[in-house]
């Protein structure tokens, strides 16, 4: 039984959205693995912007740094 997480962060992921994800990973897995969408489980975790980095830095940071790029 296949089991995947989705890390999202916290800012505004709508139900749909949400929806979304679950539906392309199901069919994903079912298209790929074969696996019978019934026995799949997605779930989605939403985290706040300082619970993680990109390129060794906070997101926000990372952000306003590639902003500055722009």
């Amino acid at each position: 039984m296949p089991y995947v997480n989705i890390k999202i962060t916290r800012e505004g992921a709508t139900p749909e959205q949400k929806a979304a994800l679950i539906k392309g990973v199901t069919e994903l897995l079912h298209t790929v693995l074969n696996k019978d969408p019934a026995t799949t489980f997605v779930v989605i975790d939403e985290v706040a912007l300082e619970d993680w980095g990109v390129g060794g830095l906070p997101v926000d940071a990372y952000r306003r740094k590639v902003g500055e790029k722009s």
